[in-house]
């Protein structure tokens, strides 16, 4: 599986992981918090503080880009 193909297949399991949080009660607010930690701490576990310090300070322009938006307006 490439890296594109590895994206889209852990897009789905992620969102489908979602939904099932969501049908059985979990706030939508909880469930977006807890995914954040858990990525940020393996990603920490991985390449440290700093290099995650960095990638978050990007984000603000890339939630301003579009990036993490699913679907078309």
């Amino acid at each position: 599986m490439d890296e594109a193909e590895q994206k889209r297949r852990a897009l789905e399991l992620m969102l489908e992981a979602w939904d099932k949080a969501l049908s059985e009660g979990v706030e939508a607010e909880i469930a977006a918090s807890v995914a954040i930690f858990a990525a940020l701490a393996d990603m920490v576990d991985r390449h440290g503080a700093d290099a995650v310090a960095e990638f978050c300070a990007t984000l603000p322009g890339k939630a301003r880009a579009g990036e993490f938006t699913l679907r078309a307006d």
